[in-house]
């Protein structure tokens, strides 16, 4: 037998309660599985907040939040950190990954409070000043100091110590120079003033000091000119220390360096104390680090390499009683 229609819509009967049924079942389902992520949601709207906004490497992006979400404790919520959030919110603070990403968020909107990691001294000591209490940073390039301490330790007999510098770059190494005395050591920055100056300058550099104390300056060491730094360097049996730990990779004998979760356990702290205050610290380091040594070149020029924990314990005694020392 053949169906019969409804001749007046070309319908079965009972085409308008079947569409009914449909859409009432299609509705429930969607409460139903919609219920886990409104409460997801709403968990995620309630308590304190933080904005991430990350950098270009999205391995590293997700090693960070991970870091931060640990640190920070489930009680404060990680948001990412888009364009044009601060105009619906820029009170909430918002932790940066990387120059580019700090320049990102401090463009968009000058007043939102921003927590820096991945930067250094040079970079943010400026806004820091210029916006004191909502703007800092957790530093992550190594302290001059502590490289040309690590230094010393590996050739004790170290007396001098050379350093390449730029124009434009002389006045951030004047306060080492400063410093670096009551270490007992001399220091002496050798201005490259062009690229075709640079190997001549830096064999004036060897000629004067035990090694070479290479700053995270990109103007001088970069992919393009590490390798002939290196190759004069040990010609004439001098080593580099720094400017990284991905320089001892490339051929630099040693580096300090800050691990990411040091990064991260100091950032929660000054989250905390933003929270509290309403301002942050000053940029600092962490006080934990570790070193990174190329057994290699060591082996090559004949350097016997102190243990690494050695190392790191007495560059730690030897700052802290510096301190102490100009406290007093």
């Amino acid at each position: 037998m053949k169906p019969t229609y409804n001749t007046k819509v070309g319908r079965k009967p009972g085409g308008h309660a079947s569409r009914r049924v449909l859409a009432s079942a299609v509705l429930l389902l969607f409460f139903v599985l919609s219920a886990p992520y409104q409460s997801v949601f709403a968990q995620s709207s309630s308590g304190p907040q933080v904005y991430l906004a990350g950098s270009g490497n999205s391995a590293l992006n997700r090693r960070m939040l991970s870091l931060l979400e640990e640190t920070l404790g489930s009680d404060v919520n990680i948001r990412s950190f888009h364009s044009g959030q601060t105009a619906l919110d820029n009170t909430t603070p918002v932790i940066t990954l990387g120059p580019e990403a700090f320049t990102r968020v401090r463009q968009e909107n000058r007043d939102v409070p921003i927590l820096a990691l991945l930067v250094d001294q040079s970079f943010i000591s400026g806004y820091s000043e210029r916006s004191e209490g909502s703007v800092s940073g957790i530093l992550y390039n190594p302290p001059l100091i502590r490289q040309a301490i690590t230094g010393q330790e590996i050739l004790p007999h170290a007396t001098r110590v050379a350093m390449l510098a730029r124009p434009e770059t002389v006045e951030l190494y004047e306060p080492q120079v400063d410093k670096l005395p009551t270490y007992g050591l001399q220091a002496r920055v050798f201005v490259v003033s062009s690229d075709d100056d640079l190997i001549p300058t830096l064999i004036h550099a060897l000629n004067y000091g035990d090694f070479i104390l290479a700053a995270p300056d990109s103007g001088i060491y970069n992919p393009r000119t590490i390798k002939h730094i290196l190759l004069t360097a040990y010609r004439r049996n001098r080593i580099v220390i720094g400017p990284s730990q991905a320089y001892v990779k490339a051929g630099s004998l040693a580096s300090t360096y800050t691990p990411l979760t040091e990064i991260a356990k100091l950032a929660a702290n000054y989250i905390e104390q933003y929270r509290r205050d309403g301002q942050f610290p000053p940029p600092a380091y962490p006080d934990v680090f570790r070193i990174e040594l190329n057994d290699q070149v060591a082996r090559s020029l004949n350097i016997p390499l102190p243990d690494r924990q050695e190392i790191i314990n007495s560059v730690r005694e030897r700052l802290a009683g510096s301190e102490e020392a100009s406290d007093e």
